[in-house]
């Protein structure tokens, strides 16, 4: 049998990415992305200042390529080269001739502090940088971010296809627990029958007035009938089948499968309330067996939390 056609690989929501560029005639960066659970698209950006329309450029990109997922988009600009640190030599001149001066007039001793006077605001200053090319920098850097995103969605895809596997082996677990009750429900049925037949029997053995046999049979029967969970199990099959048609046909799972697993769920309580009480030996299998079921559902929620 052909497996359905992927629209795209099942992905996780985690992932990492990071790549590194040089601005044209200007400095170096790094570009890196994170992204972790989220019950939507919530991009968060770190960039330098003065970049807006390199934000909204990241923005879009991000909605075209992710559909789930806390996102954090850092860049880092790096300095190629160091300004030369130089002195104002007019203002040092100025300083020592007034320091001078004064010492002169006074009559004192005095040497010209150098600390001091490299500390005078605006004495130090240095060979102005480069302006940087904000439009060619966005270009770039935009450039460099779809890489930065298919690096991301490999790994989603790789943490992804993990996750399916693992959902697969929930599933089979599930269909070994319900392989053990589907044998067991007949005879709990027809154990759960007698004993409301007797029960009936015994209220009605001292009552003044006639009670049709007939009748209580029929009272035990619809009141067996009630604990039937041959309709529970059916479904149980159907979404688990479901379930796995979603991991084989991939593409956004997330919402889809928490879904199915809360229909699984739901059967699960009804299985172990229409049991509860049954009689013990097989009836305390299929409640064994039930709430083994509820846990392994735990399970495979807490790895389809992590699906986009």
């Amino acid at each position: 049998m052909s497996q359905p056609a992927r629209s795209q690989p099942a992905r996780s929501m985690t992932g990492y990415a990071r790549v590194t560029g040089q601005a044209p005639n200007g400095p170096g960066y790094t570009l890196s992305i994170k992204s972790v659970n989220h019950r939507f698209l919530d991009p968060q950006f770190r960039l330098p200042s003065g970049l807006d329309a390199l934000e909204l450029a990241l923005r879009r990109l991000l909605k075209e390529r992710i559909v789930r997922g806390h996102v954090d988009v850092t860049l880092q600009m790096e300095r190629t080269s160091r300004s030369a640190a130089q002195y104002d030599r007019a203002m040092m001149a100025a300083y020592i001739a007034a320091l001078q001066q004064a010492a002169a007039e006074h009559n004192l001793s005095a040497t010209p502090d150098l600390n001091a006077a490299l500390r005078i605001p605006g004495m130090m200053n240095g060979e102005p940088e480069a302006a940087l090319d904000t439009a060619a920098l966005e270009a770039t850097v935009l450039a460099d971010a779809e890489r930065a995103v298919a690096q991301l969605n490999e790994m989603r895809a790789r943490e992804g296809a993990t996750l399916v596997a693992e959902l697969h082996a929930c599933m089979d677990q599930l269909e070994q627990f319900i392989a053990v009750i589907e044998p067991l429900r007949t005879e709990v049925q027809r154990a759960y029958f007698d004993r409301l037949r007797l029960r009936m029997e015994e209220i009605t053995a001292g009552a003044n007035a006639q009670v049709d046999p007939q009748r209580i049979l029929q009272e035990a029967a619809v009141l067996a009938e009630r604990s039937d969970i041959q309709e529970e199990l059916v479904r149980l099959h159907s979404h688990i089948g479901h379930f796995r048609e979603l991991l084989d046909t991939g593409g956004e799972l997330g919402k889809k499968l928490d879904f199915l697993l809360q229909e699984l769920n739901r059967e699960a309580n009804t299985l172990l309330s229409k049991t509860n009480g049954a009689a013990a030996g097989n009836g305390l299998r299929i409640t064994e067996q039930g709430l083994a079921i509820k846990a392994i559902i735990e399970k495979a929620r807490e790895q389809v939390q992590n699906l986009e």
